[in-house]
């Protein structure tokens, strides 16, 4: 599964908009919407969204 895919799952399960979601995560507002455009990020990014997302649902399960 595409890490876009992984992120539009994520947005729709916590119901945060994908600039909070950029903000919080890699410190870009506009991430989310790059991304929709096409950008393909590196392998360092694609960990860090990877941890932040594992790290909220942790965080707020329950």
């Amino acid at each position: 599964m595409s890490l876009l895919r992984k992120i539009e799952i994520f947005l729709r399960e916590t119901d945060m908009a994908w600039t909070k979601f950029g903000r919080l995560s890699v410190s870009d507002p506009r991430f989310v919407q790059d991304l929709r455009n096409g950008r393909e990020p590196g392998k360092s990014v694609s960990e860090r969204v990877e941890y932040f997302m594992n790290l909220w649902r942790t965080d707020h399960a329950g």
